[in-house]
């Protein structure tokens, strides 16, 4: 018998400054206790307030450590780093940037026609083992990311599988599902989600019934207890779209530092010496 998830948390997102002026809405951020193992961060970014001032965004800067990921849902973001790759990703694309051992990038924004700009970023945490590798990009833009529409839903598929459809993104040490899930009303989506892995939703359109009789509306991110698999249901007048994002835990220890999250409290004190002495970059 199939054991539906229940929720263990029901996260309000707090408003934040980061960067050049840019206001996020953050549900979660990198700490020791490392309980959304193994994810560190969850922000919901949108460069439309102008109490913000002029060009808002996310000039150069490093990262050790981790990986992180940008999906866009409208306006787009103009990206270079320290490692000669720059672009543009725009409404539906993924950037999932794994910085390894050391990466400056600069991430700031292009107002879509309507002159809003909003999306997500995610950072993943890197096991030990792989901390100190080597840079690497996987930027996919909307059109390589298949969308699987059946009964009612509508789903981007950027890692995983639904339905036998693949998401472009691999080769991702913690085995990560990532998918953008829309559903009209009256309509029940049961998503498998291994045992162990650690499952999160972030509700940002509408209103749905997510796990048992737990009523969510927009905007929460939830976080759900261990089982077999993820239910959520939609009334005769209601429509949820959310993000799922579920991982293989890494269970072990982290110590977190602005961009940097390592593994030891000397890891971060040599990151810093780096960064310093002009070595941080690995090419």
């Amino acid at each position: 018998m199939t054991q539906i998830r229940r929720l263990l948390h029901v996260i309000e997102p707090q408003f934040v400054m980061e960067g050049a002026g840019v206001r996020l809405r953050r549900s979660v951020s990198p700490h020791a206790t490392n309980r959304f193992d193994p994810f560190l961060l969850w922000d919901h970014f949108a460069f439309n307030d102008p109490v913000q001032g002029k060009n808002p965004g996310f000039p150069m800067h490093p990262h050790r450590g981790i990986e992180t990921v940008s999906y866009i849902l409208e306006g787009a973001v103009n990206h270079r780093d320290s490692l000669g790759n720059a672009g543009t990703i725009g409404p539906g694309d993924v950037q999932w940037m794994t910085s390894g051992g050391g990466i400056m990038h600069e991430e700031m924004p292009e107002p879509g026609p309507n002159g809003a700009i909003g999306g997500f970023q995610l950072w993943v945490n890197l096991p030990a083992s792989e901390k100190m590798s080597s840079p690497r990009y996987q930027e996919v833009k909307a059109a390589s990311i298949p969308t699987v529409e059946r009964d009612g839903m509508k789903i981007r598929v950027v890692a995983g599988d639904v339905f036998g459809v693949k998401g472009p993104v691999t080769e991702i040490a913690v085995q990560p599902i990532y998918l953008d899930v829309s559903l009209e009303p009256n309509v029940t989506f049961t998503y498998p989600v291994p045992q162990g892995h650690t499952a999160l939703a972030y509700v940002f359109e509408g209103k749905g019934t997510f796990a048992a009789d737990e009523h969510i509306e927009a905007l929460k991110m939830l976080q759900y207890d261990d089982g077999d698999a993820i239910q959520v249901k939609t009334g005769p007048d209601s429509h949820v779209r959310f993000m799922l994002v579920t991982g293989a835990p890494i269970k072990e220890p982290i110590v977190p530092y602005g961009p940097f999250v390592m593994n030891t409290v000397e890891e971060i004190q040599q990151a810093l010496t780096d960064l310093r002495n002009g070595t941080f970059v690995k090419e």
